[in-house]
């Protein structure tokens, strides 16, 4: 088995799959950050919306609290195929990786709100109330005061959300998105070994994945309160 893998090495590792790979890389990175870091600021803003108390946005808080609850329960390959035939006729100029991202956003905003309201309500009532005595804005009071304490409790799991959101993009295989499984579906279909084929792929998303839980644990413990680091 060795020896077969070592004979096939040098038509697999060519230049040109070496290039289908690193594109399929790039289509992996492009839906996971692009999708989470969209994801991450509308699910913010929802988060933040359903803090507030005004009665004037209580439609737009229970619309926000139902996208949440609804998006949550629905797994991710339903979502691409319902962004696949509803969006398509709208929109038929998109390619299948916009559509994708798409469905990535839309099911990034849904987690990553529930993550980040669990941050901001982390910081104690009595801060919130302390900025509300100072007359401070709503706007001063999220970045100099609830922001700045929530990031060690939003942050890891926002991180373990979007690394494992690396390897579930490989579901937009099933519409045809030239990802890292897909390549190596097509690879494996070319006529190379699948221990070779998916071997590759799996070092590859290692690659994608581990550096980014390393950075993670940084920011964590940069940002961590100084009796905490």
């Amino acid at each position: 088995m060795i020896a077969g893998l070592a004979s096939e090495m040098p038509a697999f590792f060519s230049a040109a799959n070496v290039s289908f790979m690193l594109d399929a890389v790039g289509r992996t990175l492009w839906m996971t950050f692009v999708g989470c870091t969209v994801g991450f600021i509308a699910g913010l803003l929802i988060a933040v919306l359903r803090q507030s108390r005004s009665r004037i946005l209580l439609p737009l808080r229970l619309l926000g609290i139902a996208y949440v609850e609804f998006f949550r329960r629905i797994p991710f390959l339903v979502i691409l195929f319902l962004v696949l035939f509803a969006a398509q006729p709208i929109i038929p100029q998109a390619s299948l990786l916009t559509l994708a991202t798409i469905a990535v956003v839309l099911i990034a905003t849904a987690f990553l709100s529930e993550i980040v309201r669990a941050g901001l309500e982390s910081v104690p009532a009595e801060q919130r109330e302390g900025c509300e005595t100072l007359n401070f804005s709503a706007a001063q009071t999220l970045f100099h005061v609830t922001l700045p304490q929530s990031w060690p409790v939003i942050l890891p799991p926002a991180t373990a959300f979007v690394v494992m959101f690396i390897k579930d993009t490989s579901l937009a295989s099933f519409i045809g998105v030239a990802e890292l499984t897909f390549a190596g579906k097509m690879l494996v279909n070319d006529g190379f070994s699948p221990v070779l084929g998916f071997g590759t792929i799996l070092v590859l998303y290692f690659a994608v994945s581990y550096p980014l839980a390393r950075l993670a644990a940084r920011l964590e413990k940069r940002l961590a309160p100084p009796g905490n680091s």
